[in-house]
């Protein structure tokens, strides 16, 4: 059926308007990488967005009420839509500077893969269906949602397919994340995410020396839970990303917090996992002075995984040489079913990498 589907003339007339804007595509990609979008302060890049898709010759976007900004290309018959997304949002926080720079074949900046590549080529296949005039049976929603990335946990696409989203009941969800064509990802690696606090009175670290110390006891805590013995059939991780507290180095902390990743492909894995970190937590007060601790889940991704022969995971290899790849990845393909400043995309190869 894809081999039948490439041979009409509107598609190939969409495939060569695709290589003829190629350098039009690049420039976009620089200017939406350009403006600021840490997660939930997407509007400005989403406004801009909802430009660009609306000169793409789509009708009107509008924004939902969480800010994903949509736009639907009518199809021919009443049917369920197939949804093609991109995320507004990126990793790096307010103030990060996100000028790209040009190295040759390389382009260099913040979120210029991730997902300024998506958003791009999402605007790429709606200038390609304009122009060569491609009639669809199905409606095709484009989306450019909110929430991604950290802690804004999907935000954006949970709301889209979500009761009241305009993605419920869609016939198919294709998710543009990042760049290059050696793969497909067809599995969602689940992952659930913490945040766990300490709070205690605080004092002079010599007056009040022996007052229990919330950064003492998260640091024994954390040691605890970095010594949970994780399954490796399913593959399940665990890791303390973000830790702070403390006012100065001469004061017992009022307060204290780490943040923690599990992933696996098992949500039995995950809750698992939850029991035994929940365990230790409750356990944690008697030894360290009766101290609060607070646990909280600040993430809840859902893993899930695609037929391999289904025709989302059969079309890329005959079309661009895409091949369905049994890595499992956390990103917005996980509801239907981190990184450094220094990242590149790679004009000539369409690759793109981040260094650590």
């Amino acid at each position: 059926m894809t081999r039948d589907t490439l041979r009409l003339p509107a598609v190939r007339r969409a495939a060569d308007h695709v290589l003829a804007g190629d350098e039009a595509t690049l420039r976009t990609q620089i200017e939406l990488s350009e403006i600021p979008a840490p997660a939930f302060q997407e509007a400005e890049r989403g406004r801009r967005m909802g430009v660009l898709l609306a000169e793409a010759g789509l009708p009107a976007p509008v924004a939902d009420t969480v800010g994903n900004v949509l736009t639907t290309r009518p199809g021919s018959k009443s049917v369920p839509p197939l949804v093609v997304s991109a995320h507004l949002d990126t990793v790096f926080p307010a103030g990060t500077d996100v000028t790209v720079h040009r190295d040759g074949d390389f382009l260099r900046g913040p979120g210029i893969s991730d997902d300024a590549r998506g958003l791009a080529t999402l605007l790429a296949v709606a200038r390609a269906m304009t122009g060569a005039g491609i009639a669809t049976r199905a409606p095709v929603i484009f989306a450019a949602t909110v929430g991604e990335e950290g802690i804004g946990d999907l935000r954006g696409v949970k709301h889209l397919f979500g009761t009241d989203g305009a993605g419920r009941g869609a016939a198919g969800f294709v998710s543009l994340d990042g760049a290059g064509l050696d793969r497909i990802v067809i599995d969602g690696l689940g992952s659930r995410r913490y945040r766990l606090e300490v709070t205690g009175p605080g004092g002079h670290s010599w007056v009040d020396w022996g007052t229990p110390n919330p950064i003492h006891a998260l640091l024994d805590v954390g040691r605890s839970l970095t010594s949970i013995a994780l399954p490796l059939d399913p593959v399940t991780t665990l890791t303390v990303g973000r830790i702070g507290g403390g006012t100065s180095v001469n004061a017992i902390p009022q307060s204290a917090w780490i943040e923690i990743d599990t992933r696996s492909a098992s949500g039995e894995s995950l809750d698992a996992l939850e029991a035994e970190i929940r365990a230790r937590v409750e356990a944690a007060p008697a030894a360290h002075g009766r101290l609060p601790f607070g646990l909280t889940v600040i993430g809840d991704r859902p893993g899930g995984t695609s037929d391999p022969a289904s025709p989302n995971a059969d079309g890329p290899p005959v079309t661009s040489r895409v091949f369905p790849s049994g890595d499992q990845t956390a990103s917005p393909r996980n509801c239907p079913f981190q990184r450094t400043s220094v990242e590149w995309f790679s004009r000539s190869t369409r690759t793109s990498s981040v260094v650590p």
